[in-house]
């Protein structure tokens, strides 16, 4: 069947329908790993999106019990070539079918890197996935340029608290889209990991008496999040060891004055470099965000900039002074992506018992 991806300056790309056929708008990003397709397709973080897969073959090992979250949250998907017969040992089904079943509307044979060269030079734009040949190009346009991401972190965030044991130093995981990973990196140090829902008042978390707590990474627009931000003023003013990523990183600057910012097409990948300005190592992280926070709004004697993106020079971490508190906006539980900046669950590790 034949489909169609039409952007809302009015480009069009046709190649053939993948998925479920059903029409579908969406924020068109991409994301340049050249594997982890499943972990990328199960990241809550692109919940409102439709992924453009750079890499040019996906679906060469199948489906793997390799996911982050309990289901796909992309709008669409979108490939140059989907591989037709999987090979791997731990393969239990093919990306079609699991699209299928995801019910995901998405796009095969289209020349993504013309796409994604688009999206570099434009900017990240909505686009409309559609197996409707007699579609009216004048008529849909307001449609699509209409669309907005809107409130994804209550869509993606757990229903109750759930919890990882572990006989070491008790961890409260706020999840705003939280994926596996990051729960999973720190049990596997020891920790007794609680998550919790967004929604959870910084009372009931400070009551849980943790040892240290961890702010997690999730879609949308984080100035957006305004009553999250309020319970995080709550957790700064406390003396509890903090660390957040991705989102969650955002959201801590936002609850102490600063702005953020809509990057221009995002960065998603595996092959981002950062630079620790401690030591002026730099690290290849693994990293999924359209915003950053601008460093200059960030007050110099609340937090001082701990990370830098060395290719664009955008703000990637902070570190608080006075405070237990640093944040990263790149993926140091990475999957999919390099384990580089693992070391960091480390120094959360360390930083919860020295507050002990």
């Amino acid at each position: 069947m034949k489909a169609f991806l039409i952007l809302e300056d009015g480009t069009v790309f046709d190649g053939t329908s993948i998925g479920s056929d059903r029409e579908v708008i969406s924020e068109i990003v991409f994301n340049t790993s050249m594997t982890g397709y499943l972990e990328v397709l199960t990241d809550p973080s692109y919940a409102g999106q439709a992924v453009v897969m750079t890499y040019p073959l996906i679906g060469n090992y199948g489906v793997t019990p390799d996911m982050e979250s309990k289901k796909a949250w992309p709008k669409g998907y979108i490939v140059r070539e989907l591989s037709r017969i999987p090979s791997n040992f731990r393969c239990v089904g093919t990306i079609q079918e699991f699209l299928k079943k995801q019910d995901i509307p998405g796009i095969a044979g289209i020349d993504t890197r013309a796409l994604a060269k688009i999206l570099r030079e434009k900017g990240t734009m909505n686009g409309m996935i559609t197996v409707n040949e007699d579609y009216v190009l004048e008529e849909i346009l307001p449609k699509i340029k209409a669309y907005r991401v809107g409130d994804v972190v209550s869509e993606t965030t757990c229903g109750e608290p759930d919890v990882l044991k572990g006989n070491g130093p008790k961890v409260a995981l706020m999840d705003f889209g939280a994926k596996n990973n990051i729960a999973k990196s720190l049990n596997r140090r020891g920790c007794f990991v609680t998550v919790y829902p967004a929604s959870t008042a910084a009372e009931d978390i400070i009551a849980s008496d943790p040892d240290g707590i961890m702010l997690s990474n999730g879609p949308g627009d984080p100035e957006q999040c305004t009553s999250v931000i309020e319970e995080i003023k709550k957790l700064y003013r406390t003396d509890i060891p903090i660390f957040a990523i991705c989102l969650g990183h955002q959201l801590m600057a936002l609850a102490n004055g600063a702005k953020t910012y809509k990057l221009k097409y995002g960065h998603r990948g595996g092959n981002h470099p950062v630079k620790d300005l401690s030591n002026g190592r730099v690290y290849i992280s693994s990293q999924n965000h359209g915003y950053a926070v601008d460093a200059g709004t960030l007050g110099s004697s609340i937090a001082r900039e701990a990370f830098v993106n060395v290719n664009d020079g955008t703000n990637e971490g902070f570190s608080y002074i006075g405070k237990n508190i640093f944040t990263v906006q790149f993926h140091p539980e990475a999957c999919p992506g390099p384990q580089d900046t693992g070391y960091l669950f480390d120094r959360f590790m360390d930083m919860m018992k020295g507050a002990r």
